[in-house]
């Protein structure tokens, strides 16, 4: 947690943040994960959709390079997910889930 003192800053560049922001992004950071070149022909429209929600919502946080910690639909889990595997029930199926699209787009910004 951060003291009160302290700004918050942007969970991608770590610029100080003029408006607290729910995701962790700053207006440029966002606008970037926005528009990544992601290529969704593998995933649904609503697996897109719930990958953008989770964003935004700020319910990806980066562990390592490549790992993040997601927080599952309904809140009460959280995995770990990379862009080729997730541990949610249907990324351990070998299927692509929302989780693995979102640290795509992450990391595609």
């Amino acid at each position: 947690m951060q003291d009160a003192t302290e700004p918050q800053r942007c969970t991608k560049c770590h610029r100080v943040l003029r408006r607290p922001s729910p995701d962790g992004y700053g207006p440029k950071c966002r606008a970037k994960v926005r528009k990544a070149p992601v290529d969704l022909a593998d995933y649904q429209a609503h697996q897109v959709a719930s990958a953008r929600e989770l964003i935004e919502d700020g319910g990806i946080v980066p562990l390592r390079s490549v790992v993040f910690l997601v927080v599952s639909t309904d809140g009460t889990e959280i995995h770990r997910t990379a862009p080729t595997g997730c541990n949610c029930k249907v990324g351990l199926k070998g299927t692509r889930c929302y989780h693995q699209l979102a640290a795509r787009m992450l990391l595609a910004a």
